[in-house]
This record gives C-alpha cells, structure tokens and sequence, in this order.
C-alpha cells in the first residue's frame, strides 16, 4: 500500500509522466478507492490537460470545494474557451464567501478580455487590489492584457486612488449581485453560454477614450516585470498606433536586460512596416535567425509583410522560398504580398500552387485573392472562388462579402454585386461604401445616392470613403447641386477633412457641367497635395470646352510640382487641336520629343477560355504574335 501511495504521490507532483486520459482515470480510480484525500490533485491534472467534462464531473462530487478545486475548474474553464462559464463559476465562489487567491485571478481576467465585459473587470480588478495581489507578476500580466484588449485604460487609475478608496462593499457589488446558493455545476458544457443574461450588466462595449498612461501605471506598479509584461504594453501601444511608444518599451526592455521572444518581434515587424523602415526590418530579421526563430510562422508572416510593404518584394519571395514546410500562413502573407504590390498575374500563380501543395484555402486566402480577381476583371475566376467561399460558409464572413460586392462591381456584374450585398445577413459601413461605389461606377448614380441615404438611416455614420463613392457618383451624372451638398456636408456635418480623392470628385463634377473656373478654384483652395490626379480631369474638361486660356494656367500650375508629366502636355495638345491652334499643338509636341518624355507602356488583358492574355505595348513576345498581326491586317485592310 505504502508503494503505491508513493507511487501515485511522484505523479502526483510530476504530471508531465502521465500521458493519456486513460492514465488519469486509473490514478483517479485508485485515488477514489484508497486515498480521497487527494481528490483536489487529480482535478488539477485533470485541468492541466484541459479535460474539461471529468474536471466538472468531479468538481461536483466535492462535498465542500476548496479554493484549490475551485481554482482548478475555474481555469479550464477558460483554457477551453468556456469564458462565459469561467465567470459563472467565479461568482458562485465569492457567493459562498470564498476569498479568490493569485491562481485564481489571471484566468478571470482572461474570460473578462475575451468576452469584453469592461464593468466586471473593474470589480475583478477592485478585488485584486482589496486582496493585495495587485503584485502578482501573474495577476498583472492579466491586468495589462485585459486593459490593452479593451482599448479603455481610463477606468481604475491605480496610482491614483488607493485601495481604501474602494471599499469591500464596492468591490465585491457586482461579484455578489448574483448570490448562487447551489454551486453544483453543469456537465453539460455551455448549454448556458448563449444566454448570458445574469451577467449582461457587465458587459459595457462603448469604449472610452484611450489613456495609454493608466496601464503604463499598472505595468510600473509591478514589483517585477518580465518579457510577457512587456510584451503586453508593446502590443498594446502597438493596437492603438501608438508606434514611437512600442518602439521606446523595446529599449527599454533591452535595459531591462530581457531579450526579445517571437510574440515581440511579431508585435514589433507590423510598426517597421507601417513606417517602412526596411533597415530596421532586417535587423529583426538578422535577430530572429540569430535567435532561432525564422521557422515561427508568425515571425516569418510578418517578415513577408515587412518586406511587401516597404517594396522590397523579391526579399519576400526569396524568404517565402526558403521555408522548408510552407503553411497556410506563409502562403497566405505571400499572395497577400504580390497582390498588394500589383502583381496580380503572380499572386494567382501562387494561389494556384497552394492548391497544388494540398494547402486549403482559409478565409485569409481567399480575402487575400478576391481584390486580384476584381483588378484583372477575371468574373469567371471570381465565380468560381466564390463558389469555394459558399461551400466552406466563408460568406458569412462581413470581410468576404464585402470583397465580393466590389469584386462583381468592377468585373461589370452589379446584378451579382446587389445579390451579394442583399444576401448579407448585415451589413457594415465597407459593405455600403462597396455597393454604394458598385453603383457609382455604373453610372446608377440615383441608385448610389439612395442607397448612401439609406446607410444613413440605418445609422451608420459615413466614412471618407463613402463620401468619395457618392462623389463620385454626381459627378459620373453631372448632378452638381446634389454633389456639392454632399460634400458641404461631409465638410460642416460629419467634420471631415477634405482629402484630394474629394476634391478631384467635386472638381470633375464642375468641370463636366462647363464650370470651370469654380472648379480651379477650388482647386487653389486645397491647403496641399494638389497632385495630377487633381488637376488633369479638369485640364480634360478644359479641352472638352475648349478652354485654351484656361487650359494653359492649369498646366502652368502643375509645372510647380509636377513638370514633365506627360499626360498634362498631351491633354494642352489636344486643347490647342480642338480650336484650330496646330501650329501652338505642334509646339506642344515638339517639346515632349525634346524632353525625351515617353508614356508608360500601355497594358491590357483579355480572356480566351480559361487563360487571361495580357498585351504591353510594343512588346512582341506573346507566342501568337505574328498570328494576332496577320488577323489585324485582315481587319483593317
């Protein structure tokens, strides 16, 4: 007997040696026959490998629940994703007058993060402090990610107010709103989860103001911190934008003497790649392989990214190449990163060979493909990465189906972008503004402008990107009276800046109804970036009007930023042409053959059965080149 009691006492205190479930139920039966008193410990093993039915099976045969039982469920509650339960189960606790301990807090700050209830992590919060376990290295990396995740850090300065300021009472109002007489849990796991009803007071969604410096508080306050702590307050600076903070904590965490681990580089390479920093990227790069961690997926995916972003896009490939074992990830960040740098043709190659490598599209593939099937307006290709999403129910994704609607917009299909878009099971403000510049495009400019009043009325507050839909919309109509109202709207309603998208939409609009000299002054009274993609449609509508004197201040204009674009002297060519001034046009054109200017090469793309052709100009290596000629001739005689 005593060698067995040694025995189960050794795997007891060593769980690592037990290696199935099998294994935990002999221990248990045997606990069970022979030796109750240790019960609590094979609901601990139980919850250390996350079996969560027999952990409440035996949680409930528990005459009298200790903290450590209670501890126990308590974290596999959340280590299974069953927050709601997790939370359920912390305030039966502290109904029946069982003071939490530091085990106890981290998995409830955690369920509180995930399930967003703002309001009982305050009172969560308010306890830690009243049980002094605010020091906890543990309880205050929960905090900080708690605090981060909600966006909100303005709710309990912890330096500010001390913990006697709240008092028992208060801290434990929303712990005991709830008294549960009957703790005696449910084995049917989550039957409850999809009617939080007792817990709903708790919830509080309507985040605050971000004041970053309350959970730099909590961070400071704690006696020690470690790499995770830090990792918590970078990613945290790094959600909210706050990119020269990040940046400085990863200083600091250097001082501090802790080197940086795989969650900090991957929180790290997305601010590198917002600034474009590619020098600082290959310093992590340099990093993670002197360290071991270029095979993290997440490190190499932000590398990828890194890499697209500052246009460095071979380094990407050859990085993507260099991976022995490509997963979904790798492959993912690198369609994504040929796709965000124009090369489409590429990015369905390689979606392609995913497909060939048994790699499943994810929703993050497919996401990242659509915008590439919309670019090369390829509607067959399209349909059929449609149909994957449907089989797989990606659909229901907002992201997805918003990506669907612009895709069948600029392939020509509004009939399918309207389906689309009508068999959402909601909407959200990108899928409006998808539709909404759906119908701007074609030219359905009432049915734009209804459906921008509609998203109005069914609460959502445009964006300036819906505004340019809309813009844009008048002006393809010509409907200058409805456009400028939108944008004085824009302007004194919704407190938007103008941006030069908004201004080259009104300054088409007035330069398609002929009012040109409204239009270059509203131009003049841009405070910036009066680029060519301002002022050419009205360098067009000059020509269209045969505005010659016109025509030439605005050329004149563009010479101060811009002065070899071909386009504008093309367009001045053409306006001269248009009232009988040859002699002023061949000037014009003389001086571009003095320039040595030349336009970028055009290309187009034609689809013959299930290839996509694409013809640069000039270029004469397509393999039915001399056939395509031959049948030019025939046609043009």
């Amino acid at each position: 007997m005593e060698s067995i009691q040694t025995t189960i006492m050794t795997l007891l205190k060593i769980p690592s040696q037990i290696k199935s479930i099998s294994q935990v139920k002999q221990i248990h039966a045997q606990i069970a026959k022979s030796f109750p008193i240790f019960t609590s410990d094979i609901l601990s093993i139980y919850t250390k490998f996350n079996f969560l039915p027999e952990s409440i099976t035996l949680f409930n045969t528990l005459p009298s629940p200790s903290i450590h039982a209670w501890k126990s469920v308590i974290k596999c509650y959340s280590s299974n994703a069953y927050f709601f339960e997790s939370l359920k189960c912390f305030v039966k606790m502290r109904g029946i007058g069982i003071h939490p301990d530091h085990n106890v807090f981290p998995s409830v700050l955690k369920a509180c993060t995930h399930l967003m209830y703002f309001k009982f992590g305050e009172s969560v919060h308010a306890s830690v402090i009243r049980f002094g376990l605010e020091f906890d290295i543990f309880t205050g990396n929960a905090l900080l990610s708690m605090y981060s995740t909600f966006q909100r850090f303005s709710a309990l300065q912890v330096l500010d107010e001390s913990p006697e300021r709240m008092t028992a009472d208060q801290s434990d109002s929303i712990l005991h709103h709830h008294n549960i007489n009957n703790y005696k849990l449910c084995p049917e796991v989550g039957q409850n989860c999809q009617n939080p009803s007792f817990l709903n007071q708790f919830s509080n969604r309507g985040l605050g103001n971000l004041r970053m410096q309350s959970v730099r508080k909590v961070f400071e306050t704690m006696p020690e911190q470690d790499v995770v702590s830090y990792n918590t307050l970078i990613m945290g600076y790094a959600q909210n934008t706050m990119y020269n903070e990040a940046m400085m904590m990863i200083r600091e965490m250097g001082n501090a003497k802790l080197k940086p681990d795989a969650y900090t580089l991957s929180s790290v390479l997305p601010i590198v790649a917002k600034y474009m920093d590619a020098w600082k990227g290959k310093e992590i790069h340099g990093y993670g392989i002197r360290h071991g961690f270029e095979r993290n997926r997440f490190i190499t995916s932000g590398l990828t990214d890194m890499y697209a972003n500052c246009k460095m896009l071979e380094d990407s490939y050859h990085l993507f190449c260099s991976l022995p074992d490509k997963d979904c990830v790798s492959w993912c960040s690198m369609i994504a990163a040929c796709v965000q740098n124009g090369l489409f043709d590429e990015g369905f190659i390689l979606f392609r060979q995913m497909l060939s490598a048994n790699i499943k599209p994810t929703l993050v593939s497919c996401s990242s493909i659509i915008p590439a099937c919309a670019h090369l307006t390829t509607l067959p290709l399209g349909q059929q990465l449609h149909g994957y999403i449907i089989r797989h129910h990606f659909d229901d994704s907002l992201f997805i189906s918003s990506s669907l609607v612009s895709m069948y917009a600029k392939c020509g299909n509004i009939k399918l972008a309207k389906c689309v878009f009508d068999g959402m099971k909601q909407h959200d403000l990108v899928s409006w503004t998808a539709m909404i510049m759906g119908y701007a495009s074609h030219g359905y400019a009432h049915d734009a402008i209804f459906l921008f009043k509609e998203m109005e009325m069914e609460g959502f507050m445009p964006n300036s990107v819906a505004f340019v839909a809309v813009l844009t919309a008048c002006s393809h109509a010509g409907l200058v009276n409805e456009g400028l109202t939108f944008f004085n709207r824009m302007v004194r309603h919704y407190d938007i800046t103008p941006e030069f998208e908004h201004y080259a939409c009104v300054a088409d609009l007035l330069g398609r109804a002929g009012k040109l000299e409204d239009a270059f002054g509203l131009i003049c009274s841009m405070p910036e970036n009066k680029t060519a993609g301002v002022w050419l449609p009205l360098l067009a509508a000059c020509r269209v009007h045969k505005n010659v004197e016109l025509a030439e201040k605005v050329v004149l204009e563009m010479s101060k930023f811009d002065g070899d674009n071909v386009g504008a002297y093309v367009l001045l060519s053409n306006t001269y042409s248009s009232v009988g001034k040859y002699k002023d046009a061949a000037t014009v054109r003389q001086m571009l053959s003095k320039k040595m200017n030349k336009k970028e090469p055009a290309c187009s793309w034609i689809r013959i059965g299930e290839k996509v052709h694409a013809f640069v100009t000039g270029d004469e290596s397509h393999s039915s080149y001399d056939c395509i000629i031959n049948a030019l001739n025939i046609l043009f005689g």
